[in-house]
């Protein structure tokens, strides 16, 4: 029974490992399929469905399925992605900047930048694990990702320790990068940010109403799921 328990759970583990694998791969492939500034949103927004859809235990061809989710959402993901990237770009440019000046008020600046930047990373992570669980207008999805970033300081730490974690190893061991590493941090922070999206609807509906299931809640309140 044990040896059967283990032997489930290697395999289990393995499978995992070659699914991300191959999430990372096309991942990047179809980012560069869209010149890099264009794919990457729908790339990621493709790699978050299937996120999810692994997490509920909804069985899906991989290839097939990421190419799919990925032209029909080329659109609305570049919407959501291109002023993330915008502003990042920005904060990049204004911290090497003012990180290089002398004086109080540029390391201010740069120490003031950094923060936002961190800010931006904790809300970014919840962006598109939030596209692929919800149906929300556009502009509400760049709006939600940061109030729950702020609102649930627990989660968006670990997701920023996750986040930091994988870029450390990667820059460790750059051969993760192509195989693993984007896989394993579209996996890792998908499959959080979906427990803490259900635990988040579970408490706000309990509030709500104890006799309405929480999926009733999503209907009710217009945030019913994708």
């Amino acid at each position: 029974m044990l040896s059967g328990t283990l032997s489930a759970r290697a395999y289990s583990f393995f499978d995992t490992l070659a699914w991300i694998a191959c999430l990372n791969l096309l991942w990047i492939a179809f980012t560069l399929l869209g010149l890099g500034v264009l794919g990457a949103g729908p790339a990621t927004a493709a790699a978050q469905i299937l996120v999810r859809k692994r997490a509920s235990g909804e069985a899906a061809p991989l290839v097939r399925s990421f190419a799919a989710a990925y032209f029909r959402n080329f659109g609305r993901a570049n919407i959501l992605a291109l002023p993330v990237l915008a502003v990042a770009a920005a904060l990049v440019l204004n911290w090497n900047y003012f990180s290089g000046g002398a004086g109080l008020l540029p390391q201010l600046m740069a120490a003031g930048i950094f923060v936002l930047g961190i800010f931006l990373a904790g809300a970014a992570c919840y962006l598109f694990p939030m596209y692929a669980r919800y149906e929300l207008p556009l502009a509400r999805y760049l709006l939600m990702a940061p109030r729950f970033a702020v609102r649930h300081l627990a989660g968006t730490v670990i997701l920023l320790f996750v986040s930091a974690s994988v870029w450390y190893a990667s820059s460790l061991l750059p051969g993760l990068i192509p195989f693993f590493s984007i896989g394993a941090w579209l996996f890792l922070t998908g499959w959080l940010c979906d427990r803490f999206f259900t635990a988040n609807d579970e408490s706000v509906a309990a509030e709500l109403d104890p006799e309405v299931p929480a999926r009733q809640q999503h209907v009710l309140h217009g945030t019913s799921t994708a």
